[in-house]
């Protein structure tokens, strides 16, 4: 059954085995409290009024921000050939740095950087951008970002 209050909405599935459900009335809120007495496995539960979520000004939310690096222009990190770090150093490095990095994909990053000079390691949202190659330029490698407008 389904039952309705001021703020909190009861589904309720009976099966064989489940327990009652509690609740009682808060009197300094006129509003029903529940207390779920259902033991594991199929059954009822409750769902709370959903809350919303008060940004600060100045302050974005979480719900803002990604929607925001979703919208923002691709940019491509670049790897740049070098003659210091060894091959095997730049996989463990794009591996580590790079979120989801196969051993695969490094390696045929690497190749194509030693081979060609320069190779695109990962396109993503500017901010991201920024932060790989800073981590790349941290372990020692030679890393850039540009726009990905031209095409991937």
């Amino acid at each position: 059954y389904i039952h309705v209050t001021r703020s909190l909405i009861f589904y309720k599935y009976y099966t064989a085995g489940d327990k009652h459900l509690l609740h009682t009335h808060c009197p300094s809120r006129s509003m029903l409290m529940a207390i779920s007495a259902i033991g594991a496995g199929k059954g009822g539960g409750v769902l709370e009024k959903p809350t919303i979520e008060r940004t600060t000004p100045g302050r974005e939310s979480e719900f803002d921000v990604r929607r925001k690096r979703k919208m923002a222009p691709p940019y491509r990190v670049l790897l740049h050939n070098d003659s210091y770090n060894k091959r095997e150093y730049v996989v463990q490095v794009l591996m580590k740095v790079i979120p989801g990095m196969t051993l695969d994909n490094a390696v045929n990053i690497m190749q194509e950087a030693h081979y060609n000079g320069l190779s695109v390691v990962i396109i993503c949202a500017q901010v991201d951008a920024e932060g790989h190659c800073m981590q790349l330029r941290g372990n020692g490698l030679l890393s850039s970002i540009e726009p990905a407008s031209g095409g991937c």
